[in-house]
């Protein structure tokens, strides 16, 4: 398989579940200012959507939604645990928090990513993000991950999209569950080493 990825973006989160399920995975970084992978691809001939991630698997399909890649990655390795068998209450408590992560936080950022948004409405768009971290620091209260003690896709996806806290300058000290929560996926092996292969790692 094949993951069209840039570095930190929500392509990390598929990133992630790859590596947590033991599946092997080719890298191509694709640069989204000019739409070209690094093998001087276009990548609207990849995903015409023109974004990533996009997966391409084993008979050349490709598939793109950060939402359905995590389930489809996950699924491949029912063994490492990542998501619950499907049709049971525990496959839909982490459904409800991947459609909350995607629509909630993952899209709430978009403002913030336009340079042209009027500050009034970065302000405005801040405001929700941290009334949404203070939903998700409520629910950790106890639990070290969304859905209890095991790490689930839904932590991988809610781990890349609150990192974009850095990108932005919002500060989590409001919320120590969830700064908790972060500290605690960072230092997963596996992401350290999904971190590491995007260069997204500090030198030490």
């Amino acid at each position: 398989m094949k993951l069209y990825y840039s570095p930190g973006a929500c392509s990390l989160a598929p990133h992630i579940v790859a590596r947590e399920a033991g599946l092997s995975l080719d890298l191509e970084r694709v640069d989204l200012a000019s739409r070209t992978t690094a093998s001087d691809r276009s990548f609207l001939e990849v995903n015409p959507k023109g974004y990533v991630p996009a997966l391409q698997v084993q008979d050349g399909t490709v598939m793109t939604e950060v939402s359905a890649l995590i389930q489809y990655l996950a699924d491949q390795a029912p063994q490492a645990g990542l998501i619950p068998a499907a049709g049971t209450p525990e496959r839909y408590k982490v459904l409800e928090w991947i459609g909350f992560i995607a629509t909630e936080i993952h899209k709430g950022f978009g403002p913030l990513w336009n340079p042209t948004t009027p500050d009034a409405v970065k302000q405005a768009t801040k405001e929700r993000l941290f009334q949404r971290f203070a939903y998700v620091d409520q629910q950790l209260d106890g639990r070290s991950y969304l859905t209890g003690e095991r790490f689930t896709v839904a932590d991988a996806y809610l781990f890349v999209v609150v990192n974009w806290t850095n990108f932005h300058g919002l500060s989590l000290g409001n919320y120590p569950n969830l700064t908790a929560f972060m500290a605690r996926v960072a230092a997963r092996p596996k992401v350290q080493e999904s971190l590491q292969a995007e260069g997204l790692l500090k030198a030490a």
